[in-house]
């Protein structure tokens, strides 16, 4: 479903949309479109860019085409995906240690649609960091 949202082609065209919007969170996935796991996550932000249209703008970028984030934003795993608010990084307290991104596919779209919704509404409160609604610390069962 990669083809179906908007792609970043350049370093500008990644400023620029965080820059642009003034009164939504913008959600960047990073990563390939030939990546298994970013085509689950993909096809969950297909699934939900209708539904968050009035309070979110979902972008990809391609991180060998565009690499100019890449060590600014550690963009090491397959698929990252990152929030903005008003030219400033949101982070997302998961309960995973990594507050800066998602480096996981989600596949459940309502709980993608339920973080977005929380970063919005702290961002709109100020906040640089806010806590997922679900707790993501034991995503793996041991």
């Amino acid at each position: 479903m990669s083809y179906m949202l908007p792609h970043l082609n350049n370093g500008w065209q990644v400023d620029q949309s965080i820059l642009a919007e003034e009164d939504r969170v913008v959600v960047i996935r990073f990563g390939h479109d030939w990546d298994p796991s970013c085509m689950r996550m993909d096809e969950t932000l297909y699934k939900i860019a209708n539904k968050v249209k009035n309070f979110a703008v979902v972008y990809l970028v391609d991180t060998t085409e565009v690499p100019d984030f890449n060590k600014m934003y550690e963009l090491y795993d397959p698929c990252t995906v990152m929030f903005f608010f008003r030219n400033k990084h949101i982070m997302v307290d998961l309960g995973t240690g990594n507050n800066n991104k998602i480096n996981w596919p989600i596949t459940n779209a309502q709980e993608l649609i339920d973080i977005i919704e929380t970063v919005y509404r702290g961002a709109r409160k100020g906040r640089g960091l806010v806590i997922s609604p679900k707790d993501y610390s034991t995503k793996y069962k041991y």
